[in-house]
């Protein structure tokens, strides 16, 4: 374990809590880009899988914990894309 990748992880993970509840209440996608949140649900898997199988420790939870807030994240971009849709549409 480094202290600098659990402080990486805190740092990114610190963040993502900001981004749910902006995107929970404004109900848009302004400013999400979709690729960019799958990019990092791929990179913390790599990193979880990572950490699984090569170097198990206790960093593993702060890759899961981040990975489940970009998740929520990502269905709240679904979410509001079909709520900008069918406004269009309407």
């Amino acid at each position: 374990m480094s202290i600098f990748e659990v402080i990486m992880l805190l740092c990114f993970g610190a963040a993502w809590p900001f981004s749910i509840y902006k995107s929970y209440k404004s109900k848009s996608t302004a400013g999400k880009s979709l690729v960019f949140l799958v990019i990092l649900l791929t990179g913390y898997v790599a990193g979880i899988l990572h950490k699984a199988f090569y170097s198990y420790d206790q960093v593993i939870y702060l890759y899961i914990l981040n990975f489940c807030m970009v998740s929520v994240d990502t269905l709240l971009y679904i979410r509001n894309l079909k709520q900008e849709t069918n406004t269009i549409n309407q």
